[in-house]
């Protein structure tokens, strides 16, 4: 009994598969561009202030050891009790010393200077670290820390051709930027990293976008 085959399982036959003709190309989408939106600026960005907790701790911690020290030798004294030695050595002192002698003008120097510098705690906004950015809402506000601003830069300096390591240190006003190029020419190197920190300066969004400050030089030599 023999079984018949069509012919195309003839042996040595090929099966042709319907070649489909390349059209037209389509365009395709658009390469998405790096475009920072411009939104408008709402009111001024002011710096942050600090809460000021360990200075404020520690003034209140020496302020209320020497109350409670001169309100127990007080209510002593008012108990029929002598006053406590070191304050009636205090008060000898106070009495006896001239206004020009040493100690007394060190004193002096030394509680102006404190109080000098518990006034700039006071009248100085603090908080160096946080850069403001703008406000965009009035409810609203935001901050960027110079390290993470200056993480940002440098791996934008690190997309560059030719850029072989990169250093940024970032300041309230001024950004700098230390870069080492190992084969390209350093003017195209340098040409190339204006334009990109330029661009993530502005993105980065700052109410007050730091100056930026690059150098460019071979490994081994100094920028």
């Amino acid at each position: 009994m023999s079984e018949s085959r069509g012919p195309e399982a003839a042996e040595g036959s090929t099966r042709r598969l319907p070649v489909v003709e390349p059209g037209p190309e389509q365009p395709g989408p658009p390469a998405a561009e790096k475009h920072v939106p411009d939104v408008p600026e709402i009111g001024t960005a002011h710096r942050f202030w600090s809460a000021r907790r360990v200075p404020a701790g520690i003034v209140a911690v020496l302020v209320l050891l020497l109350a409670g020290a001169f309100l127990y030798d007080v209510v002593a004294v008012r108990t029929g009790r002598d006053a406590l030695g070191w304050r009636r050595d205090l008060a000898r002192q106070l009495a006896e010393r001239p206004l020009d002698d040493t100690w007394v003008l060190v004193g002096a120097g030394v509680a102006a200077a404190l109080g000098l510098w518990l006034l700039l705690l006071a009248l100085t906004p603090g908080l160096r670290r946080v850069l403001p950015m703008r406000r965009t809402h009035p409810d609203v506000r935001a901050g960027l820390h110079r390290d993470a601003a200056a993480t940002v830069l440098r791996d934008r300096a690190m997309e560059v051709a030719g850029v072989q390591s990169a250093r940024v240190r970032m300041r309230r006003r001024k950004a700098r930027v230390r870069a080492l190029s190992h084969f390209r020419e350093l003017d195209d190197v340098r040409a190339d990293l204006d334009g990109v920190l330029d661009d993530a300066v502005r993105g980065l969004g700052l109410a007050r976008p730091p100056a930026v400050s690059l150098r460019v030089a071979r490994p081994g030599r100094k920028g």
